[in-house]
């Protein structure tokens, strides 16, 4: 599947499906542009068709479409003074104002929705219609008083809900209200303040992404309301930008924000985001596919760019239906569950199926994952498409993953690795990619999110009673699983500043407002000052490292770039590797230490049950003897069970050092996490596992391997092997697996280092693996700073079998040295085959 740079971008591709039976033919412009069919596709994918809306699977949506609108119509009949929906108060909460709209809009579809009871109803679309005028009269028109709270409302939320309304009702409101379309388009404009002259602006780091996506699907769809062939067309090739893969040696308006080579997805310039924003652009582009489709010609193969991405992007981060953690930014505080989000994914995929040359691998994809609720779907139309291919006997249901796969999104600092039984995913930080992302009062706890913390997913669980919002929630964000902290509290942004969302102080030379590229860089979501973080894949299996830092607000501080009354947190410091095989992740740290005479503490892991659960927590020290909670021994191996649940992780110890483990009871309102949650108690059972480690110095390095679906007799094998630790200090991590015959090291200093028998010239990661005669050798940059990283195999002389572009493989005194060149490669995994020569 094609990677698309700027230059190929040119186009939309149209396609045919059920919406070029739903709109009847109509001319074109000179441009090529059908307004009318344009406008036909948007009514038909967001209300059905007849023949659609006449299947039995869409009944439930018909049913929440019209539920919807009948409770907004009464909202409306209550509404008292300065209220057009009764509850929701106007003038300065701009979340109620985007309701408002999106109210409207509720109604407006139900009338226009084939098969429904409100269908054509006059009534109903013209109290819309004077819904609408009187927003604008009083709340919307003038834009000296309009554009408080957040700008994502003013130039993004609320312009969907209007261009959509409009679309819906354009022959009534042609009819009875022919000012109102320009009127509001007018209005959008002036309030696209992060654009020039009220439209797009390539250059402006509001128009990047997910964000572009939706500006400009609003337009192209505003253009076609008024038969404006330039906004239309400026439309289509501004969102066209957004499926060009980002180049970061080569970007284009300076922009970061996108689909990477690897896969990776980044927004807000430095977010790994996936699962949210890049979740909303796959759902975003995939609409204006089908709200196109017919109404334009077109070239470029934009659906074969979008495959890759799922195939790529989405499909390595979504494990039994349930789509990871790690890559949702702040919105891991939000109530929603994974298996809600990849609904949202399913949609897209199964609408895309319209659009690819070959549409038999998404198709069985669509089968392979759990059924989802299309309820939440957005169209009718994908509703009726997702069910016949679930009941396509011809498709057989396959995953696009491999049963085994190591996933380097070295762009955005994550890994995931799975097995059939498992999915390992890890968060890791840089000053490439932002420690979390805390914004608007959500996801208020995040400061260890991004420092080596994993999310370990087995299978058969119901991973909303084990992650999810429960999980921050319940568990301490002083605790996350694999992370080391200092032993110190810290206060949320509202505690900090008096209940502000954000910290406020305009007259400072850096600016600081809600969404100023200072508290960007500061406040929401800062960046890390290490170079270090990556790591390499070798076939199924991964190496990856990170050296943790302090992030760029405490270091400004120190510096005094920040004001007196801005607060910065000193990170811990630890050098950390992980190593993903078949049956463990072996994780070694070195180099810990709280900083400023703090003690620092590592979990080991953190999981959560409900007190219902049948949890036993066993284990063994040592000298042999069984090992429980509150035991001072140093313990071999741990084992937690969920035997509710059938599930089971261990802890082999690889090194000896006292670990506390046990059981809580924990009850929290899901509003600590984020400001707008319900304040509902969560009881969870929080079982932790951590390493303390004293001010005094006195345990700088340890290590051990998680064991997934562990049973006490695999556990009590590990002392006789297979894992040997050959380093484990600052400048060298490395380990063998006897079994495997993997060797696997990262090196993070400069220079020379020795790993095991390996000679790496660092930094670098480097997995050799050896057996039947082959070795075979993965190399990468994780700083991506090197032009070059290399690795000496002693012993025999090997030669070529073959090699990635840019490794060369040289007999030298001692050995046979690989390197890689590495410039402009940001992290990516080289590899070589070798063999005895002879």
């Amino acid at each position: 599947m094609p990677h698309m740079s700027r230059r190929q971008v040119l186009s939309l591709l149209p396609a045919a499906g059920l919406l070029a039976a739903a709109a009847p033919a109509h001319a074109r412009t000179s441009t090529g542009i059908d307004h009318a069919r344009l406008i036909a596709n948007t009514v038909a994918m967001l209300a059905g068709t007849p023949d659609v809306n006449a299947r039995p699977e869409v009944a439930p949506k018909l049913a929440a479409i019209t539920g919807a609108a009948r409770q907004r119509l009464a909202a409306m009949d209550k509404a008292g003074d300065g209220e057009l929906f009764a509850g929701l108060r106007l003038g300065t909460d701009d979340v109620n104002l985007r309701l408002a709209f999106q109210y409207l809009y509720e109604i407006a579809l139900a009338t226009r929705t084939p098969g429904g009871p409100l269908l054509d109803d006059a009534t109903a679309q013209r109290r819309v219609l004077d819904g609408l005028v009187w927003l604008h009269e009083r709340y919307y028109g003038d834009q000296t008083k309009g554009y408080y709270g957040n700008w994502h409302n003013w130039e993004i939320g609320i312009p969907t809900h209007v261009s959509r309304t409009l679309a819906l009702l354009v022959d009534r409101v042609r009819a009875e209200r022919p000012g109102l379309t320009a009127t509001y388009i007018a209005s959008m404009d002036a309030y696209l303040r992060s654009g020039k002259n009220g439209d797009v602006d390539l250059d402006s780091r509001f128009h990047t992404g997910a964000n572009l996506a939706d500006i400009t699907a609003n337009r192209i769809l505003q253009g076609a309301l008024t038969g404006d062939d330039a906004r239309v067309g400026k439309a289509i090739s501004d969102q066209a930008t957004v499926f060009a893969t980002i180049d970061p040696y080569d970007l284009q308006h300076g922009n970061t924000d996108g689909y990477y080579r690897d896969g990776s997805f980044i927004q807000h310039h430095s977010v790994a985001y996936t699962g949210s924003y890049g979740k909303a652009l796959l759902t975003r582009v995939v609409q204006t596919l089908k709200t196109l489709e017919g109404a334009t010609s077109t070239s470029a193969d934009l659906p074969g760019v979008v495959h890759r991405w799922i195939a790529d992007g989405f499909a390595p981060l979504i494990f039994e239906g349930w789509l990871m953690e790690i890559v949702k930014g702040r919105s891991v505080s939000r109530t929603g569950t994974g298996y809600a989000d990849v609904g949202a994914v399913v949609e897209a995929v199964a609408d895309l199926t319209e659009h690819v040359e070959d549409p038999l691998p998404l198709k069985k994809y669509v089968k392979f994952l759990p059924a989802a609720d299309t309820t939440a779907f957005v169209s009718p139309v994908s509703i009726a498409r997702y069910a016949a291919i679930r009941a396509d006997v011809s498709v057989p249901a396959a995953d696009l993953n491999p049963p085994e796969r190591c996933v380097a999104f070295n762009a955005m600092d994550r890994t995931v690795h799975r097995r059939p039984g498992y999915a390992f995913a890890l968060a890791r930080n840089s000053e490439r990619i932002s420690k979390y992302e805390y914004m608007s009062g959500e996801n208020l706890m995040p400061w260890f999110q991004g420092e080596g913390a994993f999310h370990l997913y087995l299978a058969g669980e119901d991973q909303r009673e084990v992650f999810g919002v429960d999980h921050y929630t319940t568990v301490s964000p002083y605790r996350l699983p694999g992370i080391t902290a200092p032993v110190e509290e810290r206060r949320t942004i509202p505690e900090l500043y008096g209940g502000r969302l954000w910290y406020e102080n305009p007259g400072h030379p850096l600016n600081f407002t809600s969404s100023s590229e200072s508290q960007n860089t500061y406040v929401y979501f800062p960046r890390a000052g290490n170079a270090f973080s990556g790591g390499a894949t070798l076939g199924a299996y991964g190496v990856a490292g990170m050296v943790q830092s302090d992030d760029v607000a405490y270091t400004a501080k120190q510096a005094g770039i920040l004001p007196d009354d801005f607060v910065v947190y000193q990170n811990a410091r630890a050098t950390k590797s992980w190593f993903m095989l078949d049956d463990e992740i072996v994780v070694l740290a070195a180099g810990v230490s709280g900083q400023s005479g703090r003690d620092a503490v590592t979990t080991v892991d953190s999981r959560i049950a409900a007190p219902t659960d049948a949890v036993a927590l066993t284990g063994e020290s040592w000298d042999g003897k069984t090992w429980q909670a509150g035991d001072t021994r140093p313990p071999r191996w741990l084992r937690y069970a969920n035997d509710t649940r059938r599930t089971a992780i261990g802890y082999a110890f690889l090194t000896r050092q006292p670990v506390t483990a046990g059981l809580e009871t924990v009850t929290r309102s899901r509003r600590v996490v984020r400001t707008s949650n319900p304040d509902t108690a969560v009881t969870k059972d929080v079982f932790t596992a951590t390493v303390t480690h004293p001010a005094s110095g006195a345990l700088p390095s340890f290590a051990y391997a998680l064991v997934p679906n562990a049973t006490e007799a695999a556990l009590r094998r590990y002392p006789r092997g297979p894992l040997t630790v050959l380093a484990n200090s600052r400048d060298v991590q490395a380990i063998r697996h006897e079994g495997l015959g993997i060797v696997a090291a990262n090196v993070f200093t400069d220079g020379p280092r020795l790993a095991g028998r390996l000679l790496v010239e660092g930094p670098a990661s480097v997995m050799v693996r050896s057996g039947d005669g082959r070795t075979v050798v993965a190399l990468s940059d994780p700083t991506t700073k090197q032009d070059r990283v290399s690795v000496v195999l002693p012993g025999a002389r090997l030669r070529q079998v073959s090699a990635d572009e840019g490794v060369t493989v040289r007999r030298v005194p001692g050995g046979t040295l690989v390197q890689a060149t590495t410039r402009h490669a940001y992290g990516r995994t080289f590899t070589a085959t070798l063999r005895l020569n002879g």
